[in-house]
């Protein structure tokens, strides 16, 4: 069963940290945005009904929620409330449902009443933006969320019936220490999330805190990051902390209660089909990806001239279910004679260990995925 993807990139503010397409624009974009997106789903054909829903950005949950509404009535659902965690919650959502359903969420901005209004809307799962507990690493990336801020709002999310939440953390951000981590785990002990995702930081130019780490400049932090040892240890840390909560890794950045997996996300790294709507939104039909006019503007005058927002079209990479596929705690099955040469290397380095024909990353190798990846690209 096939998943959609809905791109919300727009934002109250952008972090100094995220490398995404999304940002702050006129509100008058806005309106415009959603009407394009509207047309493009309206427009599309469906050969399957999906079973996942993701709303992402951007930061989706400031969308009105009669906007939202009438965006997932567009989209064809089933009555599959049997599959879904805590689907005694759920029984009195009107319309279509989904087996998931997600929206991405910032704190600082969720109460009771948008709680209630995304699950009547169809919605059962939350993303919610974190990325630290701590006030100083808080202040110095944008963000304007205090851990109170976080606890206050999970207990509305809760109240509404939405209990299947994830909180993503971020190692490696500016003035982080081995303290500050510690605290930030000690709020996700004490929040009790089912799911919760740990991102290391990533530093590229597509982000003002990484084009100016690579510039050796001082803006944002960027000469107070903590060192890749540093990161590499609070994330081990945090390994360790959620298995004793019984949250358990299942892919390198995401860790779940059993039955909280994400449904959606597993998608991609499974390479089954989903298709995405909006700007910068990705497709996959399981051998083609298609994607569509990454900026917003783009996206909607291409849309507005009657013309398909897509932009780029290729067939899947041959050795891409290799790589995605040992993202996955399980690992993947693969054709030993076509990779066997890497694999050696990687087995040898301590980075792949096999279970018969199936291989899956070390400790070690979770640490330094993205050299196994580069092996089998």
């Amino acid at each position: 069963m096939a998943g959609v993807y809905i791109s919300y990139p727009f934002c109250a503010q952008k972090c100094t940290y995220c490398n995404f397409a999304s940002g702050v624009f006129p509100r008058e974009l806005e309106s415009r945005y959603l009407e394009a997106l509207g047309s493009e789903i309206r427009g599309a054909q469906w050969p399957w009904i999906p079973e996942t829903v993701y709303l992402g950005g951007g930061t989706p949950s400031r969308m009105a929620p009669e906007a939202l509404r009438d965006l997932l009535r567009q989209i064809p659902g089933k009555d599959l409330l049997g599959q879904i965690p805590g689907k005694d919650l759920l029984s009195q959502i009107p319309g279509n449902s989904w087996i998931e359903a997600t929206i991405e969420a910032a704190p600082g901005g969720i109460a009771f009443d948008s709680a209630r209004a995304w699950r009547e809307a169809g919605i059962n799962r939350v993303s919610l933006g974190v990325q630290s507990f701590d006030p100083r690493e808080l202040a110095r990336t944008g963000r304007r969320h205090t851990a109170e801020t976080v606890a206050s709002e999970i207990g509305a999310l809760r109240a509404a019936g939405l209990s299947n939440l994830n909180v993503d953390l971020i190692a490696g951000l500016p003035s982080q220490t081995l303290q500050s981590w510690i605290r930030s785990l000690d709020w996700i002990e004490r929040l009790n999330p089912p799911h919760v995702s740990i991102y290391m930081l990533e530093v590229d130019e597509d982000s003002r805190l990484g084009a100016e780490v690579l510039a050796f400049g001082k803006r944002y932090g960027a000469p107070d990051l903590p060192s890749e040892d540093a990161i590499a240890d609070f994330y081990e840390l945090a390994v360790e902390r959620l298995a004793a909560l019984g949250i358990r890794r299942y892919e390198i950045s995401n860790f779940a209660r059993p039955g909280f997996e994400s449904r959606h996300n597993l998608k991609y790294w499974r390479r089954e089909p989903y298709i995405g709507f909006g700007a910068d939104a990705h497709s996959f039909d399981g051998n083609l990806r298609r994607q569509n006019a990454e900026t917003v503007t783009e996206y909607v005058h291409r849309i507005a001239r009657g013309l398909s927002p897509e932009v780029v079209r290729s067939a899947a990479g041959s050795g891409e279910a290799f790589f995605l596929g040992l993202r996955l705690d399980e690992g993947v099955d693969v054709d030993w004679s076509r990779y066997r040469e890497g694999i050696e290397r990687c087995m040898g380095a301590g980075l792949l260990e096999a279970q018969g024909r199936r291989l899956r990353l070390t400790p070690r190798g979770v640490l330094l995925s993205n050299e196994v990846f580069a092996e089998f690209v």
